[in-house]
């Protein structure tokens, strides 16, 4: 069903005029700042915080076969890493990814229903490998990152994006938005408080400037309630992202497309008859919706529910505990296809579905009770899955999580999918050689050349693959750290900030310079500055960009001491101040 009423997602009239007075003439991100989210409030540290300069007191699938040996990667070298691991989750009872199970719930909510959260989850001790610290941004505590690589060809694209949220509750790791380079360095953390969750940071083009975009919010049940986010190179606010028509946004899904719209996901309680499920004939369930939204206007250009055309005996969830809202389809994922109509996954049902975009009906069935299509083989079959997505007319992929027991690993699936002949047929699958099962979140994205980046959602993974399913790349975040969904992407960050820097004397002789610019993705090396005085300086040292935070030993007393960022032709990009 498509909706034309022009109804702004953001509020009236006097709430639009707060939101762009708070946007006028924004370079950084303010204390002031009005985000519903909270946001934006640590985007920028103050500097006054930051201590610039200490010096030292006087000393004194079942159906699957096992893993496959693939090029570049052996199955041993990752056993004990991934055996320990799974452990680790088992022991911390992480296995899944259900929200408030009670004893009343059938199997498949207690199993299915955990999108966001983690049933009783416990405190767990944290390691300081496993969380990043710095001392010149001590408010940062972001988890490591470690990442190996099994080939010397795949150098780009440059950073990968993640998510990070803490599946075990606990302050010593921080959750938010993260970038690193392809060797697990850090090189842009924005913290989310702790009562928020972030959930898909990627990059799109928003308002004709490339953009960081992602969701925060807070967690309702299996979906989320929150706004979309749309930040530029300068890491300054560029648009507040939200559905229209009085629906709460959700977290599954902020898409952008090259109509200058984005595709977004919501989540509503309707009455149901689920007497076809053994239901109650006056029961609730959560319809799922899919709304297009003109970015520079609000408008709601099109809106797709559910309930008006998934019927409830589509659902594998079962019959519903008595007093529970059943959320028989789970919408997940909202893309476009290459004929410019929309492909919209449903959990619930194991299907995918492609919508037509002017008047909303179902063209096709793809998986589910009522597919469409036939499957060459077992193998291209999914359940439970997330994020389909169409990367040709032939050429689809999807996340199989394989839930519910219903297979004994999870797997990134490339299908080729014939419309005319209605069948299915699996082009590749990429494994992880630890094997193990995602119940829930996880991302395939095909890149230009072929190879394929999966993130493993539940699972502290993320990997790249060549196109025949050899490991090119992996990286692993600490046990009880995931990400919605993983990217790698190119991008140019120029905060508008200062770099923060800290001189402490160093043992040896001289001082010890700790440098570091959160986001600045140009720098190629730090030049330090030193002199009797601030009017005094000149150049003492020099060091490569090594990290987030880069140390520099200089032979110099000072006491006066500056930082210059350079890029790689030499050009000076800023500067710290003295300390």
């Amino acid at each position: 069903m498509s909706s034309t009423t022009g109804q702004h997602p953001w509020g009236d009239a006097e709430d639009e005029v707060s939101f762009d007075d708070a946007f006028a003439d924004t370079t950084s991100v303010s204390e002031e700042y009005d985000d519903p989210t909270q946001e934006f409030s640590q985007l920028e540290l103050n500097e006054d915080e930051v201590p610039l300069r200490e010096l030292p007191e006087p000393r004194p699938a079942r159906r699957m076969p096992p893993p496959r040996r693939r090029t570049g990667v052996t199955r041993r070298q990752w056993m004990r890493r991934a055996v320990a691991g799974s452990l680790g989750l088992s022991a911390a009872g992480l296995v899944g990814y259900e929200l408030h199970p009670t004893e009343r719930s059938s199997a498949a909510e207690r199993e299915l229903q955990r999108e966001v959260e983690h049933p009783n989850p416990t405190t767990t001790g944290v390691t300081s490998a496993e969380v990043q610290s710095f001392v010149t941004r001590p408010d940062l505590k972001p988890p490591t990152v470690k990442v190996t690589h099994f080939s010397t060809t795949d150098t780009s694209p440059t950073y990968v994006l993640l998510s990070v949220n803490n599946v075990i509750p606990t302050d010593a790791i921080q959750q938010g938005l993260m970038m690193v380079d392809r060797q697990g360095r850090m090189v842009w953390f924005h913290p989310v408080p702790s009562a928020l969750k972030p959930f898909d940071l990627n990059t799109f083009t928003v308002q004709g400037q490339p953009a960081l975009t992602w969701w925060s919010g807070e967690l309702d049940s299996s979906h989320g309630d929150g706004s979309g986010i749309a930040v530029g190179s300068n890491y300054a606010p560029i648009q507040q992202i939200r559905t229209g028509n009085g629906l709460q946004t959700d977290l599954h899904e902020l898409n952008v497309t090259s109509r200058g719209t984005v595709l977004l996901t919501a989540y509503k309680q309707v009455g149901a008859d689920l007497s076809s499920i053994g239901g109650s004939s006056k029961g609730q369930v959560y319809t799922g919706y899919a709304q297009e939204v003109e970015l520079s206007t609000g408008k709601v250009l099109f809106e797709w529910s559910s309930i008006d055309h998934v019927g409830v005996d589509e659902t594998w969830m079962g019959k519903p505990a008595a007093n529970t809202v059943l959320d028989y389809f789970h919408i997940n994922s909202v893309g476009e296809t290459t004929d410019g109509n929309l492909l919209i996954s449903g959990r619930n049902t194991s299907a995918l579905y492609k919508v037509d975009r002017q008047t909303g009906d179902i063209m096709w069935r793809l998986g589910g009770k009522k597919s469409d299509f036939s499957f060459s083989n077992s193998n291209a079959q999914f359940h439970w899955q997330h994020d389909g997505r169409a990367w040709s007319d032939t050429l689809y992929s999807v996340f199989d999580n394989g839930a519910n027991s219903s297979e004994t690993r999870s797997r990134g699936l490339m299908l080729n999918v014939d419309e005319s002949a209605k069948t299915v047929s699996l082009e590749q699958d990429f494994l992880h050689p630890a094997a193990f099962v995602s119940p829930a979140l996880g991302s395939v994205t095909r890149l230009d050349d072929g190879r394929v980046f999966v993130g493993w959602g539940d699972q502290p993974y993320f990997s790249e693959f060549d196109s025949g399913g050899g490991m090119l790349l992996d990286g692993q975040l600490p046990i009880g750290v995931r990400s919605y969904r993983a990217f790698t992407v190119d991008w140019v960050g120029k905060p508008t900030g200062q770099p923060s820097v800290v001189a402490k004397q160093n043992p040896s002789g001289g001082f010890v310079i700790r440098v570091s610019w959160n986001g600045a993705t140009e720098v190629a090396k730090w030049e330090v500055l030193g002199g009797a005085s601030s009017s005094q300086l000149e150049p003492v040292g020099e060091q490569i960009w090594t990290g987030f935070e880069t140390a520099i030993a200089v032979n110099a007393v000072g006491p006066s001491f500056q930082v210059v960022a350079l890029d790689s032709s030499g050009n000076e990009l800023g500067r710290s101040q003295v300390v």
